[in-house]
């Protein structure tokens, strides 16, 4: 009998990526990225050249549908495989990136009439001009002691579902009632697919609000927020809400044609890219954190009960694996930061001479901080480049840099940047551990663990455990992909649960990164520090950040 495959497809921030995986044993046979086209629109509408204000982050759909076309003919080409052994398709999505649809699905920035108005684009999860609506979201329900926002760590966020189709509903009332629905991409791109539109468990229960016993808030809740949105969950985010792995349909004619598969090829229910990456690092089971690291950090975790945790971006009944409660938390900005450093930040002279030694900047730096011992830079930073999604939920936080001097280099600062992102880490561990969620083992994947041992020690050093690192580069797609072998099933030569295609297909290296002890006890001394420096700026003890953001936006109108 022949071998048989599934592809996962990650759809990240500027890019999305095709995987296929031998369900035999979980190897990467071939892989193909296509960056998005469009990229990240969050300047001018690519229609009209339009201006958009500040904190907006806006997609283009079809740049969703140009992976699909290009990446998938590509994976096949590549390895040969045919495509009748091909039995199941997966994909993953950052989220929550959201748009509004017609009532034939078509997104509203694809018509004449919308496409100039911003709201009739995609918006992608890192979108932050809905702050003013989640600031309000959460103070009536706290007001109105709705039993949901504990679940959430206590905070609804402005990145979230709830926030962003209302900011719909108060800037363009005609972009919101010319919606049909409002739609996350993941779910989207899967109808595009198959026909059928389905919503899958994990971004209903993380992004909308959604608990698989109690379903959406009360329309009294919404009426609260806002008359119009009394009968929003009835309307406009109708749908049925199905766990992860379901089959939410097969590959259609059309589809089969753009994409080079079979029709009736099973397609699973989307999924979310750091969500997906559980199951292909190994972990079904609780006790053990997954980071999906790269331009931001999402943590999961698993339980057998629900508890409270501050900060946690969510807990959801099989929003991670059936069968358990999955236990979300992030950090909003971390690779990003990193990034905005070796951009922005850097003198000439670091460029110049990474050039003439013919490596990376981002090496260069890494190899020279590595060269400092903990504590040495007499630096401490904290990781609030991009507001703070856990624990503080709060996008109006931002970065700070303690204990600069005359003598400090660029090796110094970028070194206390990384180390700024693990504290950022500890804090969430800390965290989930007080509150009775244990976090026994941590896993890392995603392109930074693969790319840089220096973070991945300091994490190890930061947190004071052992970090596990996934085998695969494309770890999220291998899940995704492991959710295709399950909707397909092993009738067809797949896989009936998630577990089951773990144990065959799930990898992790060889090699760890334990806590080397003299480093943990400096770290542990800065950790403090980064706590007092956290609580100051982060609870109100100094709200400097915000007074100076509110008078930023005021002088730049």
């Amino acid at each position: 009998m022949s071998h048989k495959y599934a592809i996962g497809v990650d759809y990240g921030t500027q890019s999305g990526r095709a995987v296929l995986v031998d369900l035999t044993n979980g190897h990467e046979v071939a892989d193909h990225v296509t960056p998005y086209p469009h990229g990240v629109i969050d300047e001018t509408l690519p229609t009209s050249g339009k201006q958009l204000e500040h904190d907006w982050a806006l997609q283009h759909p079809g740049d969703y549908i140009e992976v699909l076309r290009r990446s998938i003919p590509a994976v096949l080409a590549q390895s040969g495989v045919s495509p009748a052994d091909v039995i199941g398709l997966g994909i993953d999505f950052t989220a929550c990136t959201m748009l509004p649809v017609d009532e034939r699905g078509t997104p509203l920035c694809f018509k004449p009439e919308w496409s100039d108005n911003p709201h009739g684009w995609v918006k992608l999860w890192k979108h932050h001009a809905a702050q003013d609506e989640a600031d309000r979201l959460n103070a009536m329900a706290a007001q109105r002691g709705e039993k949901f926002l504990p679940r959430y760590g206590g905070k609804i966020s402005s990145e979230w579902m709830i926030a962003k189709v209302w900011q719909i509903a108060n800037e363009a009332p005609d972009v919101y009632d010319a919606s049909d629905l409002f739609t996350e991409a993941t779910d989207w791109v899967i109808s595009q697919l198959t026909g059928n539109f389905v919503r899958n468990s994990c971004t209903a229960g993380y992004k909308s609000i959604w608990h698989k016993r109690e379903g959406y808030p009360s329309s009294d809740f919404f009426k609260a927020l806002d008359p119009r949105l009394e009968n929003l969950t009835e309307t406009k985010l109708r749908g049925d809400i199905v766990p992860l792995g379901t089959k939410a349909g097969e590959l259609t004619e059309e589809m089969a044609k753009l994409t080079g598969l079979n029709a009736g090829t099973a397609i699973a229910v989307g999924n979310v890219d750091a969500h997906a990456a559980v199951p292909a690092v190994g972990v079904v089971t609780p006790g053990k954190l997954v980071m999906a690291m790269g331009t931001s950090i999402c943590h999961m975790l698993l339980g057998t009960e629900e508890v409270e945790v501050e900060g946690m971006c969510g807990v959801v009944e099989d929003g991670i694996i059936p069968g358990y409660l999955g236990y979300e938390a992030g950090q909003s900005a971390v690779g990003d930061i990193f990034e905005w450093f070796v951009e922005e930040a850097v003198p000439a002279y670091v460029k110049e001479a990474a050039g003439k030694e013919g490596v990376g900047v981002h090496q260069w730096l890494t190899e020279r901080a590595s060269a400092y011992r903990p504590g040495e830079t007499g630096l401490l930073a904290l990781d609030w480049w991009n507001g703070n999604r856990s624990v503080l939920v709060d996008t109006n936080l931002t970065g700070v840099i303690v204990g600069f001097s005359l003598l400090t280099k660029p090796e110094e600062v970028y070194r206390t940047l990384l180390e700024s992102t693990a504290f950022g880490t500890r804090k969430i561990i800390d965290a989930f551990h007080h509150n009775g969620v244990p976090v026994d083992e941590v896993y890392a994947c995603g392109g930074l663990p693969q790319r840089n041992r220096l973070l991945m020690q300091i994490y190890a050093d930061v947190t004071n455990r052992e970090i596990k690192i996934a085998d695969s580069k494309q770890t999220p797609a291998v899940g995704a992909a492991m959710f295709g072998a399950v909707a397909a099933g092993s009738a067809k030569g797949g896989y009936d649960s998630v577990v089951d295609a773990a144990k065959a297909m799930a990898r992790v290296r060889e090699e760890t990164f334990k806590p080397i002890p003299e480093n943990v006890a400096i770290y542990d001394k800065l950790y403090r520090e980064y706590g007092e420096l956290h609580d100051y700026f982060g609870r109100g003890a100094n709200d400097v950040m915000k007074r100076l953001k509110a008078l930023k936006d005021e002088t730049s109108r």
